[in-house]
């Protein structure tokens, strides 16, 4: 799989070498594993189960010259390949379910990447290290991500949101968060074939041009045609119950085959994209920062 990835992503080496492109892809995987252990470690830990055959001893000045040069420009891209379509999707109605937002993480204090990410600013003193934004498609069901693309923090995550489209189609369903609501990105994110829902700011007015016998109606969002769901969704804990109105504008505009209930249900699935970023930052990384320096 990773050597159709390569191929497709046109990476693989022009010339064999002590870390080929294969290689470069499984010691960038391991030091993932391995956060706490620099590059020659990692290798240690990669090709420990193979002392009793020859193996390469790459210095940690080359490990690192081959992982930066792949890090962000072609693991993201073999990834894709395969992500794309997680293996055990979880759809609804035939629809892949996605869902796209952003989220920041934090860099080493280096002095490479504060020329590209800065310090945030706040009432308690601010943030210890330098932040990016990341801002990822991910499929509901399986958490798998999809795609990533990231920056920095003082360019605004609608901007990145444009491109995620290389990897968004027909067969998906987007749910996107009231951040994501101007008119220009959901008309560019529905000329990729993919199927939107967002959430809009209940002061929003949206023009009623039909309704229908579920309770929605027909209107525009900018240039694109969607139809909207009002709800209000009433939430019972043991302190009490709070209520709340969701505007839900979609592209799907069949009220037939895609009931407004369900519609406000499905929504909530839009959640499971901070599940994943929890993952991510808590888990997988344990509160730790990326570990590139540069």
């Amino acid at each position: 799989m990773v050597d159709e990835a390569l191929a497709e992503t046109c990476a693989v080496q022009s010339r064999l070498r002590d870390l080929p492109s294969r290689v470069v892809v499984y010691l960038l995987l391991a030091a993932c594993l391995f956060p706490e252990l620099g590059y020659p470690g990692v290798w240690a830990k990669l090709t420990g189960g193979l002392r009793s055959l020859p193996t390469a001893t790459p210095t940690a000045a080359g490990c690192s010259r081959r992982a930066a040069g792949w890090a962000w420009r072609r693991c993201v891209g073999c990834s894709t390949c395969y992500a794309a379509v997680p293996p055990h999707p979880a759809r609804w109605r035939g629809l892949l379910v996605c869902a796209i937002d952003c989220t920041p993480m934090s860099v080493p204090d280096s002095r490479a990447n504060l020329t590209g990410y800065s310090k945030h600013r706040c009432n308690n003193g601010g943030s210890g290290y330098p932040l990016l934004r990341l801002v990822a498609v991910v499929a509901c069901g399986t958490r798998t991500i999809i795609d990533v693309v990231f920056g920095p923090t003082t360019t605004g995550e609608i901007t990145y949101v444009p491109r995620l489209a290389r990897t968004l189609r027909a067969g998906m369903i987007l749910l996107l968060v009231r951040n994501f609501a101007a008119c220009d990105l959901i008309g560019a994110v529905a000329a990729t074939g993919a199927e939107v829902m967002v959430r809009l700011k209940n002061s929003r007015v949206m023009p009623v041009l039909a309704r229908f016998a579920d309770g929605s109606y027909l209107s525009v969002l900018g240039s694109t045609k969607v139809r909207v769901v009002d709800a209000e969704i009433a939430i019972v804990t043991s302190t009490g119950c709070r209520t709340g109105l969701y505007r839900l504008p979609t592209t799907l505009g069949d009220h037939h085959h895609y009931p407004a209930a369900e519609l406000v249900a499905l929504y909530h699935q839009q959640w499971e994209i901070e599940t994943a970023y929890l993952e991510l930052k808590s888990t997988t990384l344990g509160g730790r920062v990326l570990r590139a320096r540069t």
